[in-house]
Parts: structure tokens; C-alpha cells; sequence
């Protein structure tokens, strides 16, 4: 396997100081309908990535390129305490790194044939990690809307109808691949996403892959951290135009611009 030069989404997830605006741009689902690329600034690609086994483990035989640096910072995320009736992990420990867990697993998504679809993704993600104070009919509605023409987008890329079925072999995944706290107090939490979004049109096709960089707030709420419209609307006016780099793990930018590696936790 050789690393290859990816593209990366620059259209992001940017909050436009509304609350609302701030709860849909947070649903995971949401990413894979984005659209925008520039080049690296790293060498990109095909090194692999220690948060997404599922999706994008090397092959059996596969050897570390000579050229690979290893990551600086790696942090085993913790994993929710348990799985609330809606399917989702939750119930993360009272720590920053708890805030990001719960981020990541909000982020991290998968539609593929015979799983969850994008509504009923963006669905179960807005009534798992959506902070109470940013649901509201409108917003529920709004989710839903953006989540069929995320379903709509997908089968146009693999060449189905808008309501036909997903071929085989295909999917559409979002992977975090690394994050960068930029504010964290006891109770709110500001941090950068990095993720891998992998899209396969059926058995026999090429995976392509894009890379996108998100900014996400979460406030501890009820005994959980919940991802919160506010505190990322707050967390873009702190970040301002600066953003990090973005750079794959194993290329020295991924240390240069002070991303931390996941590791599976056991």
C-alpha cells in the first residue's frame, strides 16, 4: 500500500451565530453532505489511522512507510457507560477528555445497506448529543430535512435513485481521526475535529476519501456532556479565522499543527 495525496473538504462546518445554525452543523450525519476541496498541506493519504480500524485498518502484510512519523500526542479516548434507547453510546466521564469522546462519537458515522440511514442518523444523534436547550420542533424538523438530502446526495454519488436501495459493497463512513482542544473548563469544552470521510460506490469500486476539520462546543448537562449550540458559537467567535493545518497521522504536519492521535480504547 503506498500513500497517496488526498483531498481535503474546506466548506467544514461553520457556525453562523445562531443557535440552530449551530445544532445542525453539529449532527455528524450533516458532514457527508458538505462539499469543497483544496490540496494538503501534508503528504495526506493512506498511513493508518489507530481510530478507525473499521474503516480504514491497513491490509493483512501491510508495513509502516519508511517516511511515517509517529504522533507526538495519542489519547485513548474513554468509551460512554452506557447505551441510551436510542442506540447511542453515552454517559461519558466528567472530563475533558470525556467531552471529546462524546464529540468524536457523535461525528463518527456510518450509512452503508441494511444500516442506519442519514434521518435516522441525524435523528438519534440530535436526541442523544444535542444539548436540551437547542431542540425544538423547528430544529427537529430542519435535522430531518437535512438528513434526506443527505440520503439523496449519497445514492446521486453511486448512481441509485433518490429512493432506491444502496448497491452492495458500498458506503458512506466519518471517521475522527484527531483533535485539538482549544478551550476546556470544568464544565464547557471547545475542540477541533479531524476526520476521514471514506465514500465507496459498491464492491468493485475505488475508495475515495476526502478530510474535513470541525469545530465543536460541549457543555456538561444533566450528569453528560451534550454537544451545545451556544458554546460552539462561542468557540468560533474565540478561534476567529485561525484554524489548524490539516495533516494525516504520520506526517510530521499532523504534529506541527498539534493534533492528537486516537487510540482504540481496550
Amino acid at each position: 500500500m503506498s500513500r497517496t495525496r488526498g483531498t481535503w473538504n474546506t466548506r467544514g462546518t461553520w457556525l453562523a451565530g445562531a443557535a440552530l445554525a449551530a445544532v445542525l452543523a453539529l449532527t455528524g450525519y450533516a458532514v457527508l453532505a458538505g462539499d469543497g476541496d483544496e490540496e494538503p498541506t501534508g503528504k495526506g493519504g493512506g498511513a493508518p489511522s489507530a481510530s478507525s480500524s473499521a474503516t480504514s485498518s491497513p491490509a493483512p502484510g501491510y508495513t509502516v512507510p519508511d517516511d511515517w512519523t509517529e504522533p507526538e500526542q495519542w489519547a485513548a479516548l474513554p468509551q460512554g457507560s452506557r447505551t441510551d434507547k436510542y442506540g447511542s453510546k453515552v454517559g461519558y466521564p466528567h472530563t475533558t477528555e470525556g467531552a471529546v469522546a462524546m464529540a468524536v462519537h457523535a461525528t463518527n458515522t456510518s450509512i452503508e445497506p441494511g444500516g442506519e440511514d442519514a434521518v435516522d442518523g441525524q435523528m438519534r444523534v440530535y436526541h442523544s448529543y444535542i444539548s436540551a436547550a437547542d431542540h425544538s420542533d423547528q430544529a427537529a424538523q430542519q435535522i430531518e430535512q437535512a438528513g434526506q438530502q443527505t440520503d439523496k446526495k449519497l445514492r446521486r454519488q453511486v448512481g441509485v435513485p433518490a429512493d432506491g436501495e444502496l448497491p452492495p459493497g458500498s458506503y458512506s463512513r466519518t471517521t475522527v481521526i484527531g483533535f485539538k482542544v482549544l478551550k476546556k473548563t470544568e464544565d464547557e469544552v471547545s475542540v477541533w475535529l479531524l476526520g476521514r470521510v471514506a465514500v465507496k460506490k459498491g464492491e468493485l469500486e475505488k475508495e475515495s476519501t476526502s478530510y474535513i476539520r470541525l469545530l465543536m462546543g460541549a457543555r456538561w448537562e444533566d450528569g453528560d456532556w451534550k454537544l451545545s449550540g451556544q458554546a460552539s458559537v462561542d468557540a468560533q467567535k474565540q478561534a476567529g479565522s485561525s484554524k489548524p493545518g490539516m495533516a494525516v497521522p504520520g506526517d510530521p504536519q499532523f504534529n506541527e499543527y498539534g493534533w492528537v492521535a486516537i487510540r482504540e480504547a481496550s
